[in-house]
């Protein structure tokens, strides 16, 4: 095979082995009664995994039986477009506020609220659900709607737990196929989850007076909604996803996951701070600048360095690449000094963790009523 076949080929089997000790992890975790809270962080993830190796097999052997039914494909590929938050050219900024707005906020309060026969008593009823870890926001029920690929208002028809549990078997015969197994390999941060540490049941609030109270404030629950869903992205990946006895062994998975949600994550807040600064406020202003105006952020964020994420995000080397210098024994296929030279792989993981964690840190702040 060519060097660009030993990475796609590499890179699909790393996160499809991945996928199946986290599986099987998961299924052990003393914190397994939490395993639907740690798949609806998943799914962005594994939706991307599916849809880009699906894609690429496809090409390789354009007769491929089909692998996937035509809802599992829509659904992974909404899942899998979700994680690009604002830079979603198909919806852009107004196109995801919107979506939040009319769709899936619109389908839980028509779904949870105004049922309660006594009228007085309707001030308790709820339509959001937040999830924590370690006193940290990790998802929302608005979060995993938007983030699970399905359509708001058929997620929340009764009987669609099969539905779901129906595509995500399919998930997991794909993933087989890609050479996922569950009898060996490393631990995940599946087995390093304290069951202690996740809320013990979603902190159910009413989600109108949730999103005026947080980041950007009452003027602005749309942006805040998404806010939200950055902030249980950025939590999940500096406090969960990272779980592991040995911090110094970093491996390609991990760091995919983590590295494409801030990236994503930063870009998303440099266009809502650029696109939209007459609707945030000064504090937002400064937070989003703090968070983004850093060396590393900046670094990460450089344009120059979209190919490396590209690669990452679809399995492919950039056309452009010098081949002679790529070599799949290294980590990350020895592309870090290759988009950024004045860096080793070791340091350019340690920057990225710093970013992590001081966006997450930024992230809480900023959301703080």
């Amino acid at each position: 095979m060519s060097v660009r076949d030993d990475v796609i080929a590499q890179g699909m089997n790393s996160d499809a082995t991945y996928v199946g000790r986290m599986s099987r992890d998961l299924s052990d975790s003393r914190a397994a009664e939490h395993g639907a809270t740690i798949m609806f962080c998943m799914a962005p993830y594994l939706s991307l995994f599916v849809h880009e190796s699906y894609r690429k097999l496809k090409i390789i052997d354009p007769a491929l039986p089909s692998l996937l039914s035509s809802d599992a494909e829509s659904i992974v590929a909404r899942s899998r477009h979700s994680l690009k938050l604002f830079e979603d050219n198909r919806r852009g900024i107004d196109g995801q506020l919107a979506y939040f707005r009319e769709e899936i906020s619109t389908a839980h309060s028509e779904k949870f609220l105004n049922n309660t026969w006594l009228k007085a008593a309707r001030f308790l009823e709820t339509d959001l659900g937040l999830y924590s870890y370690d006193g940290r926001i990790i998802s929302t029920t608005h979060a995993a709607t938007f983030h699970l690929g399905v359509e708001p208002d058929v997620l929340l028809e009764e009987g669609s737990g099969p539905k779901l549990q129906a595509i995500y078997e399919e998930y997991g015969r794909y993933f087989r196929t890609l050479g996922a197994r569950t009898d060996s390999g490393a631990k995940t941060f599946a087995s390093y989850l304290d069951p202690i540490l996740f809320g013990q049941r979603p902190n159910d609030v009413r989600a109108a007076k949730y999103y005026r109270r947080v980041f950007n404030g009452k003027g602005t629950p749309d942006i805040n909604r998404l806010l939200t869903v950055f902030r249980g992205l950025m939590n999940f990946v500096d406090s969960v996803a990272s779980l592991s006895p040995d911090a110094s062994r970093v491996e390609y998975t991990v760091f995919k996951i983590r590295f494409l949600t801030v990236y994503q994550v930063l870009c998303s807040l440099n266009m809502i701070h650029d696109e939209r600064p007459g609707e945030l406020t000064a504090k937002s202003m400064t937070l989003i600048e703090k968070i983004t105006d850093t060396s590393a952020a900046r670094l990460i964020t450089d344009p120059a360095s979209k190919p490396f994420r590209n690669t990452l995000m679809h399995y492919d080397l950039d056309s452009r690449v010098d081949m002679a210098r790529v070599d799949v024994t290294k980590p990350l296929f020895g592309l870090v000094p290759i988009y950024f030279p004045s860096h080793s792989f070791e340091s350019f993981t340690d920057i990225v963790d710093v970013c992590i964690e001081e966006t997450a840190s930024v992230m809480e702040e900023w959301a703080a009523p």
